[in-house]
């Protein structure tokens, strides 16, 4: 993935030997990790017109990551309601990324989500 340079499968391989999930965190990440990587180039465009005066490739890699996962549950889990998807994104990119991160990511994911949510 574009972190490791791995492809998604390597990559949840080795997430399932070093980190050892439960069946449900597991079958979970196998399903963001498969809808981001098919889906990167329509994620991207959708978060990329929503970063006023912003240039994408600007945007920090882990908050471009979080998005990508949150704009992917919006667009394609239905068993997931897109509050919950900003929150924890917003939550993540608290926790593991810059101070502003967290609002950034909010901004960018409400008009996504509630305001004119793209057709998948």
């Amino acid at each position: 993935m574009e972190i490791s340079k791995e492809p998604a499968q390597k990559v949840l391989a080795d997430l399932e030997r070093e980190v050892k999930p439960d069946a449900e965190t597991f079958a979970y990440a196998e399903r963001v990790v498969t809808a981001v990587s098919a889906q990167i180039t329509t994620l991207d465009k959708i978060i990329a017109g929503q970063c006023k005066n912003w240039d994408l490739d600007r945007v920090a890699l882990l908050d471009k990551n979080i998005l990508r996962m949150a704009v992917a549950e919006i667009l394609y889990f239905e068993d997931i309601p897109e509050k919950v998807s900003i929150d924890e994104a917003i939550e993540l990119a608290k926790g593991y990324s810059t101070d502003k991160s967290g609002t950034f990511v909010n901004g960018i994911l409400d008009p996504i989500a509630f305001k004119e949510k793209p057709k998948a």
